[in-house]
């Protein structure tokens, strides 16, 4: 392989929001900050987090109710 064509490839600190942090390595020279990772991600955890904001689920039930007969 030619000599200074590629970029380095170091050590990092990657920081979840949940408190996680790990060690990876990366083209990237500086540590990075992430919303989500495999220690809170759902996908990964198996718990769903639902936000219910301004009763929408509440609404589309009652809209898509069985009316009684």
């Amino acid at each position: 392989m030619k000599a200074e064509v590629h970029p380095t490839y170091s050590e990092i600190t990657v920081t979840c929001s949940c408190g996680n942090v790990f060690k990876t390595r990366s083209t990237l020279a500086k540590d990075l900050q992430v919303e989500v990772c495999a220690a809170c991600h759902p996908f990964y955890t198996g718990k769903q987090k639902i936000l219910d904001t301004a009763g929408r689920i509440e609404k589309f039930r009652q809209k898509y109710a069985r009316k009684a007969a």
